[in-house]
């Protein structure tokens, strides 16, 4: 039988404490392809997407696909802007026999704090009881019982920085294929505590979160759950269900499955204060310090990661203190990933490649988090429309847009300015500029963890830096949440 399969993408994280609200733009600026735009640009792409293709030429599948739309995380997303998006989507989704989709699961929506769930059952309601329904996730979803209860099966990926979407992805194919010959009936359940966040903020390396993703797999493997996902939560989104989950997707009947989903966040309940260490950030003058000591002779690059600016956790990305002490230090051979500032970038091209000329970097949205504007002679280096192709382990050969952009030398810092936001996960996100990471002796970049993917291979260290941003310990520890449910870990003191 000729199945017909609606896949898409609709991806984005909400840190809800951002003042900049996320727009139909900002997914422009991302990602947003609609119908026959959709095929050349995921097709042969190690993407969740691109599995999917895969999938559906195995399976004989017939896909609608009629829209894949991403955006960096930022701020709420307008309302209008969901109701476009989800209109968009469900439209494919007539005289469909399944689903097998790619959300974040930490979408926040003005007016809805559960956007995936209102996606998920828009699509329940268009297929009927029955239709499989398959969804990859990040494993920094906030997973609702919305979620669970409208989708046949939630599979998160099992990486942080996360490489794994495309295995995901086919196995969520696979998964698929079975239920629509009718071979499983999949169904999937959903245990949480009260706790804001855990699981060590999903770190796979070791711990918590390896462990109970290993033994969710074994359980997978003997056959005595389909698929057992493990998610840590984003804290940013002050929503109610906001934390980390497991939901176990078994055959049929899933009383056993409820029991050890409960099991699961038993145990993430134990070990919720459990820390690996690399959340320890030094301060930016200590940062630099060590920069300025190993920069001679060094044959490796040490990474410094600014998670206080992170744009992977709905920063701003234009906080300039990390930089301002790396000019002030006179590091040499250094490359900064970036300054996001789109006035700049056009002050730059004004200038002109190979002119030198006073340009002003940053510090326009919060410059009481992270510094404000910072103004200085630079040289510009190199200007580029900022699209360019990710071979990455986080990239699979996807294209990116990063707007015009422009690499800036101020005395030995190479600095990437850009026009649109986004962390550091590529070495292509520098070499498209014309910086050479392999041969500097500091990088600096913004983001939390999703760079180690690329940049701790080739580093000799690499230090985290709270360099004072809105993503950073400091800020948390201040944000006041109104709307996550209470009792809540560590907001109250709760023994269960």
């Amino acid at each position: 039988m000729n199945y017909r399969i609606i896949t898409g993408e609709i991806e984005h994280e909400a840190n809800t404490f951002s003042k900049v609200p996320t727009t139909l733009e900002h997914f422009r600026s991302g990602a947003l392809l609609l119908g026959d735009e959709i095929l050349p640009a995921r097709r042969g792409t190690r993407t969740a997407l691109g599995a999917v293709f895969e999938a559906a030429e195995k399976f004989g599948w017939t896909l609608s696909h009629p829209l894949a739309a991403s955006a960096t995380p930022g701020g709420m997303v307008k309302k209008e802007t969901f109701e476009q998006l989800c209109a968009w989507f469900l439209a494919g989704a007539e005289g469909c026999d399944g689903a097998l989709i790619n959300l974040h699961g930490a979408m926040v929506a003005e007016g809805c704090d559960d956007p995936e769930g209102e996606i998920l059952a828009g699509l329940r309601a268009l297929l009927g009881p029955d239709a499989p329904i398959v969804a990859t996730l990040d494993l920094h979803a906030n997973v609702t019982q919305k979620m669970a209860a409208n989708a046949s099966a939630l599979i998160a990926v099992r990486t942080y920085p996360h490489i794994d979407y495309y295995e995901r992805a086919w196995q969520g194919a696979e998964l698929l294929d079975r239920a629509l010959r009718g071979e499983i009936r999949p169904r999937t359940v959903i245990a949480k505590r009260p706790m804001m966040h855990g699981l060590d903020y999903g770190r796979t390396q070791a711990g918590p979160m390896r462990e109970l993703i290993d033994r969710g797999e074994a359980l997978e493997a003997s056959g005595k759950a389909l698929v057992v996902s493990v998610c840590a939560g984003f804290s940013w989104s002050d929503i109610y269900d906001v934390g980390p989950s497991v939901t176990i997707t078994a055959d049929g009947d899933t009383t056993d499955a409820q029991r050890i989903a409960d099991e699961f966040m038993d145990y993430a309940w134990e070990t919720r204060a459990f820390a690996s260490g690399r959340d320890t950030s030094i301060t930016i003058a200590e940062a630099v310090e060590r920069a300025k000591s190993g920069e001679v002779r060094a044959d490796k690059p040490l990474v410094l990661a600014d998670v206080s600016d992170n744009p992977g956790s709905g920063a701003y990305g234009d906080a300039t203190d990390l930089l301002r002490a790396m000019m002030a230090a006179d590091l040499q051979n250094a490359a900064f990933h970036a300054i996001f500032d789109p006035a700049a970038v056009q002050a730059g091209a004004a200038i002109g490649v190979g002119n030198k000329g006073r340009i002003v970097l940053g510090g326009s949205h919060a410059p009481e988090m992270g510094g404000g504007p910072l103004e200085v002679e630079a040289q510009i280096v190199s200007i580029t429309d900022g699209q360019f192709r990710c071979h990455g382990p986080m990239g699979g050969g996807a294209w990116r847009n990063y707007g015009p952009s422009l690499m800036v030398r101020v005395g030995g810092v190479e600095v990437a300015v850009v026009s649109r936001n986004g962390q550091a996960t590529d070495l292509a996100q520098l070499t498209s500029l014309g910086i050479d990471p392999f041969h500097c002796a500091t990088i600096a970049l913004k983001s939390y963890h999703h760079f180690r993917a690329a940049f701790e291979p080739i580093a000799r260290d690499v230090i985290t830096v709270d360099g004072g941003g809105m993503a950073g310990s400091a800020a948390m520890s201040k944000a006041v949440r109104r709307r996550v449910r209470r009792p809540i870990w560590p907001l109250d003191d709760i023994k269960l």
